[in-house]
């Protein structure tokens, strides 16, 4: 009996964070916890505990809109998180915004809500520039490299021009880690968001040595995550996103983090404005990535 009365209280636990007013807890605290990545192309360490990145820009003028609707300055603190934690972290209240490099899909939207979409994200391949490597069907008895606790692998596989290919699949604890796979000859190819391909290829040591290859395996709304079942926190969030649609602050982040040089390195990621990144912006929303593909 005490053992079912424990688990009841667990369950309704888990039902509280996912319906607490986060607008209250964080005015009566004065923190707000923002969940980052270490090697994301939105969100990355530059060490010693500074984040940075495209997504960091848009979450930090995010908690200053946050700031003037509650009328008192946060405290921030960053809490790293990786494929595999940063749901539950959310979940379990550690994570107030998530502001790393997460696809918005359906099966996502069950366990947390998510803020209109900021980056709309191609699947692609990355390979040394000298493989000969150009299209999914030269994967054949390869080994390829993603990371785990994302779905890339997957998408490959799924992939109609993928059907009959044979390969291997090696999995880093995080993309540094599989870039590093690439990097050192362990795996012929890299398969995950272009943003973050194209930010550690720009990164590396010699930029030129690789490229992003093959056809677009998915195109991916990436968004920033926040508990279920809290409508008014996710309106701040939400309006404060659309005010830097509309202002043009977004578009002024975008090219800074795509289109300028970056630290540390002073490199350029190159990537410019894509039309479907255009179009997510100009009809706000936060609709998953199956919705995405239909309308696609």
């Amino acid at each position: 009996m005490k053992k079912t009365m424990f688990a009841l209280a667990a369950v309704l636990a888990v039902g509280a964070v996912h319906a607490e007013d986060t607008l209250k807890k964080i005015k009566d605290s004065g923190v707000i916890t923002m969940g980052v990545r270490e090697s994301s192309g939105l969100s990355y360490t530059l060490g010693d505990g500074k984040y940075v990145g495209y997504h960091i820009d848009v979450c930090t003028k995010v908690i200053s809109d946050l700031e003037k609707q509650i009328g008192k300055k946060l405290e921030v603190k960053y809490q790293p998180v990786t494929s595999q934690n940063r749901i539950p972290l959310v979940q379990n209240g550690t994570v107030d915004l998530e502001c790393g490099s997460t696809t918005n899909n359906a099966t996502r939207q069950k366990d947390v809500a998510f803020a209109v979409t900021t980056f709309v994200e191609e699947v692609r391949i990355a390979v040394k520039a000298n493989s000969g490597i150009n299209s999914i069907g030269q994967l054949a008895n390869k080994t390829v490299a993603t990371t785990t606790g994302t779905t890339s692998v997957q998408t490959l596989r799924k992939h109609e021009r993928a059907n009959g290919v044979d390969f291997k699949e090696l999995f880093g604890k995080d993309h540094s880690d599989s870039f590093l796979l690439l990097e050192s000859g362990r795996a012929d190819a890299f398969v995950m968001d272009g943003s973050i391909l194209a930010k550690n290829i720009a990164s590396s040591k010699n930029p030129s040595d690789f490229k992003i290859v093959g056809e677009v395996l998915s195109v991916e709304p990436i968004a920033i995550m926040m508990r279920k079942d809290d409508p008014a926190f996710k309106k701040a969030v939400d309006d404060s996103i659309k005010g830097q649609i509309k202002s043009g602050d977004l578009a002024k982040t975008y090219d800074k983090w795509f289109m300028q040089p970056i630290p540390p390195s002073g490199a350029k990621i190159g990537l410019p404005l894509s039309e479907a990144n255009k179009n997510a912006w100009a009809n706000p929303n936060d609709k998953p990535m199956e919705d995405y593909a239909v309308k696609k």
